[in-house]
Parts: structure tokens; C-alpha cells; sequence
């Protein structure tokens, strides 16, 4: 734990009143790291190669000790036994952990804590979002959107997701035919584990375009060898993807496609979290908005170069038909944007009072709408999904959860395609137009989480499940529908 404290003199500290939130002048502003000894071995322990104890100041509450390890000064540097002196504090130290230590200096009667910086550990090379501590050694106040260096320490910087739907998506590919099932938005792996525990006759292929989920899919999926296959590729790239790694595994020409596809679509809740990643309206970070990060334009290149006109289109396709021309007009007035804290006041600005009070943060529509143009994901969409029903192999399915009504159309219509061949005959009259259907839906219409998912997990919210089988191949002399023919 970094603890910013302020030691005070002997003579202020008889004058000093509790709860003063500034030294008073002459006194020693300074930078302690306060830490717990080893669980395993005690400090100064020769077999381990521990340092000695370092100084440690009772605490008059009871809890326990601060052990403190450094202290620095702007002029000078004082070792844990010049501190035990100067303070005259025995240097014992028992076995305390960080929010002990912590606690215990927040009760010294001589030291005020300025700033307090708990740190995450263990430290795994990665640092963590603008929430979690970096201890740098100048640092003060609220600590900075982008992350920095830590001293040599770097925080670890997890892909948690929790996966919408879960029990629905196992429930409807657990019934697919033994083969290969492809997880077409990979993210945090989430739905791809649950499904390689539910099914031990399929391997699963997980695609994602987002360089972090792959790395975090990779070893969270580790432990299934083989069985788990991992690409990072975009869901309009699927088709070569499959036919690529298929060729790696050998799998004979019989066996070729898919016996199950799942997409779940839109952000994933880490990179709404990070604030980095620039696809959150409530945390101030570049205008970024890219599930690749690498390539591609961002969020900034759509408000900063689009045409009113090209803007205007982009907010009314999602949703926001009624003050899109105004929200264009004063993102064009405030030019150049770089940031979302930027756009998002713009847009608040924008919209009536009257209207801001209801129906959610005013700037949530327009955000979707930039991301999606960014990603470009509604083109990358449809062609995902024609690549996706024309690898599945007959009975095998296809389910797709979308979160945007635009995703939502765009899945009901090539659906809708697929289990009539496109026919145009008049409903309930016989077909003459020759279609001849290979899908079927598996339940009319879409299905909604559940009210304890919602409750639960309230980015569920807005989920619509949708699924398509390709028919089995029917027996000689039966049609598809079961009948003799």
C-alpha cells in the first residue's frame, strides 16, 4: 500500500487539530511505502535472503503496526531505524496485511494521510485501468486516465466477462452433432468454455478481432488443449478461418463445416470498463472507440471528418431520428473532438432539459452509433452470417444474441431468407417458385434473458436470441418434414 504522509514536529504537533487536511508549515512532507511482511517467511529470515525488519510505529487503536519500509524526504532519506529513533517507536514488526498496515497509520496521532493508493497484486506484467494504483513516486491526486509505469511493477489487466445467456446457448448447441463449433465473437471466452464443459465431442474455434480477448481467450482456454483452437480474425474473415484451420487439423472432406455457430454481438463488457478503449460515455478518454486498436479509423476520424449530412444519417439509423440534425450541428460547431468526455457534453448540451431527464444518458445512442460505424459492423455482420449458415453442416445451428435493433433486423431477415430459399409465393398457398428450404427456425421469433439474468447482469438487458437449424438429411423415401414420399 502507498501511503502520501505528513510527519509533524514535536512542537506543532501539541498545536496540530485533528482532521487538518494540510501540513503545517516546517513540517516534513513525506513518501512512506507501507508493506506486510512475507506469509511465508518472516523478514530477516537468512534462509530466504529477506532484508531486516524495517521500522514499524505501534498503533494506539489496537489493530496493529505500520511497517514502514522507506521514507523520503525532498532533502533527505531516512532509513527504518533513523524513522524508529526520530519517532521513538520500538522497531518490532508482527505479521500485518497491506489494509492493516494501512489502517494502523490512518490512527497515528502524528501523521496525517494525504493520499492513499491501494495496489493490486500480484503484479503480472500488465498494468491496470486508470482505477487501479500506479505507484509512481511523484504522483498526487486523482490518478491519471492513462495508465503509466509503475516503478517496475505492472498491474494485472484481466478480460472478466460474464456471458449473456449462457444457459440458452448451451441448452440450444449441446444438441448439435460431435464436430467443430465456432465461437465467432471469442471475447472473454465466457460462452466457449461453458460450451467445451457441456459438450466433450466438440472442438471449438474461438475468433475475435480484439487482441486482448484473444490473449485473455487463450489462457483461459488452455486447459482444454487441442479441443479449443484460437484465431485473431475478424467474423467477415470466418470462412477462410475455418477452411485454414480445418486443413491444419486434417479433418477429411466428409467432415468439412460447422456443426454449431454462435454470435454474440456488439461491446463486450471489458472494453465498455477500460476506460482506455474509448467506448464509454461516462469515463473521459480518447475518442477511440476500435475493437482492433491496431487498424482502422477511429472515433475522433467519424466526428472529426463526417459531413453534417453523413452524421445526421448515422445517429437516425440508431435511434436518435428526433434531435440527430441538432446533435450533428453542435458536434460540427465544437470541432475538432478528442476525447468522449468531449463528445459526450457536446451531445448532452444538444438535447432539450426536458428531454435529457428521461430515457437514459442522452449520449448512449450516438456512442453506439460511431462505434458501430467504426467497426463497420453491421456490413461485417451480413457477411458473417451468409459465411456461417453456408458452412453448417444439416443439424447443425446457428445462434446469434444482438443487442441493437439494426443487428436484430439484419439477423431476422437472412434467417427468414434461409428457412423459406427466398420464396415469394403467397403465404399458405403451395410454392411454384421451386424454393427449396435447407433451414428451419428453432422457436419462432426472438428470446429475451431471464428476469434473474436482467437483475443480474443489467447489460443483458437489451439481448434478443435468435437460432436457425440446417435441416438433418432426411432418409430415402422420407421427406424433410418426416412424411413418405
Amino acid at each position: 500500500m502507498r501511503l502520501h504522509l505528513v510527519l509533524h514536529g514535536s512542537s506543532d504537533l501539541d498545536r496540530r487539530t485533528v482532521g487538518t487536511r494540510r501540513p503545517r508549515r516546517g513540517t516534513a512532507v513525506l513518501t512512506a511505502v507501507a508493506e506486510a511482511p512475507s506469509r511465508d517467511h518472516a523478514p530477516g529470515d537468512p534462509s530466504t535472503g529477506h532484508a531486516a525488519p524495517p521500522a514499524a510505529a505501534p498503533d494506539p487503536s489496537g489493530i496493529g503496526v505500520v511497517a514502514v519500509r522507506r521514507i523520503t524526504t525532498s532533502s533527505l532519506t531516512l532509513s527504518a531505524a533513523e524513522l524508529a529513533e526520530r519517532v521513538g517507536h520500538p522497531a518490532a514488526l508482527p505479521r500485518l496485511t497491506p489494509l492493516q498496515s494501512g489502517l494502523a497509520a490512518a490512527s497515528r496521532h502524528d501523521v496525517h494521510i494525504e493520499r492513499v493508493w491501494p495496489m493490486r497484486s500480484p503484479s503480472t506484467g500488465v498494468l491496470g485501468e486508470s482505477s487501479s494504483a500506479s505507484s509512481q513516486s511523484d504522483r498526487r491526486g486523482t490518478p491519471p486516465a492513462r495508465p503509466g509505469p509503475a516503478e517496475g511493477l505492472r498491474m494485472s489487466q484481466a478480460f472478466p466477462h460474464e456471458p449473456v445467456m449462457a444457459t440458452e446457448v448451451i441448452d440450444l448447441l449441446s444438441a448439435v452433432p460431435d464436430g467443430l463449433v465456432l465461437d465467432a465473437t471469442l471475447g472473454g471466452a465466457g460462452h466457449a468454455r461453458a460450451l467445451l464443459e457441456a459438450s466433450p465431442g466438440i472442438r471449438l474455434l474461438g475468433i475475435d478481432r480484439d487482441p486482448i480477448a484473444v490473449a485473455a481467450a487463450t489462457g483461459e482456454l488452455a486447459k482444454f488443449g487441442d479441443r479449443a483452437v484460437i484465431r485473431r480474425s475478424r467474423f467477415d474473415s470466418l470462412g477462410d478461418v475455418v477452411r485454414q484451420v480445418q486443413d491444419e487439423l486434417g479433418t477429411p472432406a466428409d467432415q468439412r463445416g460447422l456443426t454449431g455457430v454462435l454470435f454474440d454481438l456488439g461491446v463486450s463488457s471489458p472494453q465498455l470498463d477500460v476506460a482506455e478503449r474509448g467506448f464509454s460515455y461516462r469515463r473521459d478518454a480518447p475518442l477511440d472507440m476500435r475493437m482492433d486498436p491496431t487498424v482502422g479509423r477511429t472515433g475522433a476520424d467519424v466526428v472529426n471528418e463526417s459531413s453534417e449530412d453523413v452524421l445526421v444519417e448515422l445517429f437516425a439509423d440508431n435511434g436518435e431520428t428526433r434531435f440527430a440534425r441538432r446533435i450533428a450541428r453542435s458536434i460540427i460547431a465544437a470541432r475538432p473532438i478528442t476525447t468522449t468526455g468531449q463528445l459526450a457534453d457536446i451531445v448532452r448540451e444538444a438535447i432539450p432539459a426536458a428531454t435529457r431527464r428521461t430515457g437514459g444518458h442522452p449520449a448512449r445512442r450516438v456512442f453506439q452509433a460511431i462505434r458501430i460505424a467504426v467497426n463497420e459492423e453491421l456490413d461485417q455482420l451480413q457477411t458473417g452470417l451468409d459465411a456461417a449458415l453456408g458452412l453448417l453442416r444439416p443439424g447443425g445451428r446457428c445462434v446469434v444474441i444482438s443487442y441493437h435493433s439494426g443487428e436484430d433486423r439484419m439477423v431476422k431477415a437472412t434467417f427468414t431468407r434461409a428457412v423459406t430459399d427466398d420464396c415469394h409465393c403467397p403465404p399458405g398457398l403451395p410454392c411454384v417458385c421451386g424454393a427449396d428450404p435447407q433451414f428451419r427456425l428453432v422457436h419462432r421469433g426472438s428470446r429475451r434473458p431471464s428476469e434473474d439474468e436482467v437483475a443480474r447482469n443489467h447489460r443483458s438487458e437489451a439481448a434478443r436470441l435468435r437460432v436457425v437449424e440446417h435441416l438433418p438429411v432426411a432418409a430415402p423415401g422420407v421427406s424433410r418434414n418426416g412424411e413418405v414420399a
